[in-house]
């Protein structure tokens, strides 16, 4: 890669992961919404993917201490059941309106939430493992699968900490899943994600993003409840947002 390309890219990875350290998600869909600006989708996607699990093993240690156990066992159960229904869905319907219908609702629920509509919603174990399915769906579909659980969380009364702590796990396990899916279906699905040149650049990328992750983590601690869930919402607008301008520049292409 040109040096002013990689310097770009490290500094989309650097403000990315300054996102992933505060909010616990928003890594992926950012660095693949800045990146393909001078990158194509295939060169982008696999060393990010890489990048992710390191972000999510680097934030390991204190969202053990800090996740809700709950929450995350239903949400992971959710996903583990509906991310290969919403794969295989893409077999049979085109994956550019849905992504379309699926980030303009998105964009939708956060808009409302940010503007101080109230949804009252009761953790039950029902609509935990609701929110895992919807998740998991939205991830096989459109791979942003996180957002929808963000919404979903910022409605409850979760501590900011644990509900960092277990969005950070959750994409842990949905990362890992994602790459044992590839290793077991037909063709070269793992060695492709996991190529040399994949690696090579999630190297070169990698401190840029384990800075921002640190920068991140200090602007979260000592942040209120209320103001955590403002800047959640405005991040799941911005990306709602970025997921429906790729969806209608798609169209239009």
């Amino acid at each position: 890669m040109p040096w002013p390309l990689l310097v770009a890219a490290l500094c989309v990875v650097f403000a990315a992961g300054i996102v992933r350290g505060f909010a616990g998600f928003g890594f992926s869909a950012l660095c693949v919404a800045g990146l393909s600006l001078f990158m194509s989708p295939a060169q982008v996607v696999p060393p990010v993917f890489v990048l992710e699990v390191l972000a999510s093993l680097s934030l390991l240690r204190g969202a053990l201490r800090h996740a809700d156990w709950r929450w995350l066992s239903w949400l992971v159960l959710g996903n583990a059941l509906c991310i290969p229904l919403g794969v295989a869905l893409l077999a049979y319907v085109s994956e550019t309106p849905l992504r379309l219908l699926i980030g303009a609702l998105l964009l939708l629920a956060a808009t409302l939430l940010r503007s101080g509509w109230k949804l009252a919603l009761q953790p039950t174990p029902a609509m935990r493992l609701a929110t895992g399915l919807v998740s998991g769906f939205v991830n096989g579909v459109a791979a942003i699968g996180g957002i929808a659980v963000a919404v979903m969380l910022s409605t409850t009364a979760l501590p900011p900490a644990a509900m960092r702590a277990t969005m950070i796990l959750m994409f842990l396990f949905t990362d890992l899943y994602a790459l044992a899916w590839a290793a077991a279906l037909p063709g070269d699905g793992a060695q492709d994600l996991l190529g040399g040149r994949t690696l090579q650049l999630a190297l070169w990328l990698a401190p840029a993003m384990l800075a921002g992750i640190w920068f991140g983590q200090r602007a979260f601690v000592g942040v209120s409840s209320e103001a955590f869930r403002r800047h959640v919402l405005s991040l799941l607008m911005l990306i709602a947002g970025l997921s429906v301008l790729r969806a209608l520049w798609a169209l239009m292409a």
